[in-house]
């Protein structure tokens, strides 16, 4: 690859976490685990999606190559697995990084990015929504 874009020396070192993460994750004896799930969420789906947002809407559109964005989109799916075997769930997540950052404009919070993308944890465990009777 020759032409990288200026996200390039923050998406590798993203890319390269979640392999590691990946390769050392030890599923949760009792889940949930969701000190671990939120750290995946935090340190791992929220930049690869913050990455993502701020080459599409700060100013000038960044090109990011192919490589760049298989990159940001399997790096955040991963997370999601992982975040997903926090509690327990099996989620062969194939999300896109485009469908992922819309959710998160909507919701404005990565933890509710993953609940809306993977509905878990599942409605009335933790976070129940509302009835919509106010």
């Amino acid at each position: 690859m020759t032409e990288r874009s200026r996200y390039w020396e923050r998406i590798k070192p993203l890319a390269d976490r979640a392999r590691r993460d990946c390769e050392h994750f030890e599923r949760p004896e009792e889940p949930p685990d969701e000190q671990q799930a939120l750290e995946y969420l935090r340190e791992g789906v929220g930049p690869a999606i913050s990455i993502y947002v701020e080459g599409r809407t700060g100013g000038q559109r960044v090109p990011f190559t192919d490589v760049e964005l298989s990159l940001l989109e399997q790096s955040m799916n991963n997370w999601l697995s992982l975040y997903a075997q926090c509690y327990g769930k099996e989620l062969d997540a194939a999300f896109s990084i485009r469908e992922a950052a819309e959710v998160l404009l909507d919701t404005r919070n990565v933890a509710d990015t993953a609940r809306v993308l993977t509905h878990i944890p599942e409605r009335g465990v933790r976070d129940p929504q509302p009835s919509g009777k106010e």
